[in-house]
């Protein structure tokens, strides 16, 4: 009886009845087990209290004065559609109790009633309400869940009819949920490549569980996507299916981070396959660990620190520290003190010791970009620190001994700097043990593409942007363009056209000024047989249609400066 009364508390309950004698019976019963109970005598009393309340059980007379018994259950199933009724009747029919239940009563009792009747049928009534509760909470967790979850979610019966597709599967998969439930699993090939849902067809028909890992899910709105794919039968307590769910994570993003990575611990970082490319990796290749100094020569922006890195990266101290260091950038005393570190108060200002970057590089390697801006005292110590490899810091007397790889680098003519006495001879000699020169954009321009493409993957994912590539006439101005800035120049042009682009192609409209204006100016090679400029202008002007206003925009140039080069290479336009 305890658990019976713990079980009543807080439940509400409304008997509505025009016989005083059953509202009062009922009531005393009722509270005499611990539940809260209320009475009304008929469909008015009744719609008052129920503007104030709400009840858990409602026992409704079926004979009220006014409106009938009937016409209150109709009504309380639309404003209260949890609430349990049962209905009390004299004189039950079949036709009476299937109405009843047809409108939302959970049962009917016959008059008189007895006690015991009514304390069993009302907790029957409640532990109903609770069931459904329970379910309800269920449910509702469960649709949370699948709200919530970033994965994609796709489950269906033994039929291979679909139950429930969640939110994440709309983004994933371009499976809408109003479309896809209550269809055929098949029926929703269309939408992907199909693999993913012949997993789970095939884990309902087996009842195995199936995963799939990274595979290629090309989907209407994702192309190159890949997923990771769990797929699990769904098992009844007698273990027959009753149907299956499939759970799709995207791993494209994860891919693409592996690949990145090891990408920057490879040699492709430098992109080629000209001649000149493949003779540079080969040097970094053979001198991997070969542990002498090596000299990196070439123009601004065409990749000697790159070449640094790889130097690196391709030898047994690829574990240890590669410390950078740019000569032109510090004056002597800082650099001194940069190259060598320095004990405190051996300057004004050097309040506590420092580590130099030689002593941070042991065991790993040092790049010392722009050796060439290095002064005479500065050139006298760091030969000497290449010969023997020990130094003192700024201030010491205190011998530091290490072993460091030295790849030094410049983009003057050392050689013609030696004989002008501007830099140390021996010095030149030692570091030129080896060196590895890197040819200017202008003398490998069949590797022009390759760098486009690079920076186009490059690019689109650091912009989150899906650019597929650059049209014909730009791609006409880089191959004839003379590239003073080398390689970082074409990588600038192409940044600003990313920040710029709202296409899936790269065109002029989207090429820095200062780059048209100088491809605008024909090399003396390319007088004889039609500039880039020229071979340029066709092309906007045909994908244009020969609209000059057009084709003046496509090239980023006013119209009348359209005309007048029009003029000057021989154009036609019709």
């Amino acid at each position: 009886m305890n658990g019976q009364v713990d079980a009543a508390v807080g439940r509400s309950i409304l008997v509505v009845d025009d016989e005083e004698s059953i509202r009062f019976t009922f009531r005393n019963f009722l509270e005499d087990e611990g539940y809260l109970a209320s009475t009304a005598v008929g469909y008015d009393d009744a719609m008052e209290l129920l503007q104030e309340r709400t009840f858990d059980l409602i026992f409704i007379d079926i004979i009220l004065g006014g409106k009938s018994g009937m016409d209150l259950l109709k009504d309380v199933k639309e404003i209260a559609p949890d609430t349990e009724i049962i209905i009390i009747t004299g004189a039950p029919t079949v036709e009476t109790a299937s109405s009843a239940l047809r409108l939302g009563a959970l049962d009917y009792i016959v008059k008189p009633v007895r006690q015991e009747t009514l304390l069993r049928i009302t907790e029957l009534a409640l532990n109903h309400k609770n069931l459904r509760e329970t379910k309800e909470a269920y449910r509702l967790n469960l649709e949370a869940i699948f709200r919530s979850v970033r994965d994609a979610i796709i489950t269906v019966d033994e039929n291979l009819i679909v139950a429930e597709v969640n939110s994440a599967a709309e983004g994933l998969c371009d499976i809408r949920r109003t479309v896809a439930v209550g269809r055929p699993l098949r029926s929703l090939s269309h939408f992907t490549t199909g693999k993913c849902l012949q997993a789970l067809e095939q884990t309902v028909l087996q009842k195995q569980v199936i995963e799939l890992s990274r595979i290629d899910c090309d989907s209407l709105e994702h192309p190159g996507q890949v997923v990771s794919v769990t797929a699990t039968p769904l098992l009844r307590q007698d273990g027959t299916t009753s149907g299956g769910v499939i759970v799709i994570r995207n791993e494209t993003r994860l891919i693409e981070l592996e690949r990145c990575l090891a990408e920057s611990r490879q040699l492709g970082k430098i992109v080629g396959k000209s001649d000149a490319i493949r003779k540079v990796l080969s040097m970094i290749q053979a001198l991997g660990d070969v542990q002498t100094s090596v000299l990196v020569t070439g123009d601004s922006g065409t990749g000697k620190e790159l070449v640094a890195d790889a130097l690196h990266a391709a030898g047994s101290r690829r574990d240890s520290n590669l410390v950078k260091i740019n000569c032109a950038a510090l004056s002597e005393e800082l650099l001194e003190s940069e190259l060598f570190g320095h004990v405190r108060g051996a300057f004004t200002g050097a309040i506590k010791d420092k580590v130099g970057r030689f002593q941070r590089a042991d065991g790993g390697t040092i790049f010392l970009d722009e050796i060439g801006e290095m002064s005479p005292r500065m050139q006298t110590r760091f030969l000497r620190v290449l010969e023997t490899m020990e130094f003192e810091r700024v201030g010491d007397s205190t011998p530091i001994k290490v072993d460091v790889r030295v790849v030094a680098a410049t983009n003057r003519d050392l050689e013609e700097k030696t004989k002008a006495g501007e830099f140390r001879e021996d010095l030149y000699f030692r570091l030129k043990v080896v060196e590895i020169n890197i040819p200017p954009l202008r003398e490998r321009r069949h590797d022009i593409p390759l760098l486009v493409r690079h920076f186009l993957h490059m690019f689109n994912s650091k912009f989150s942007k899906r650019i597929e590539g650059v049209d014909d006439s730009v791609m006409a101005m880089f191959m004839n363009h003379p590239w003073p800035g080398n390689v970082r120049q074409l990588e600038n042009i192409l940044e600003h056209a990313f920040v710029l682009g709202r296409d899936k192609i790269i065109g002029p409209k989207e090429l820095p000024e200062d780059f048209l204006s100088g491809a605008a100016a024909p090399s003396t090679a390319e007088a004889g047989d039609g500039s880039a400029e020229a071979r340029a202008i066709r092309q906007a002007l045909q994908l244009a249609r020969y609209n000059k206003s057009e084709a003046a925009r496509l090239l980023g140039i006013s119209r009348r400066t359209l005309y007048r080069k029009l003029e000057q290479h021989k154009i036609s336009t019709e």
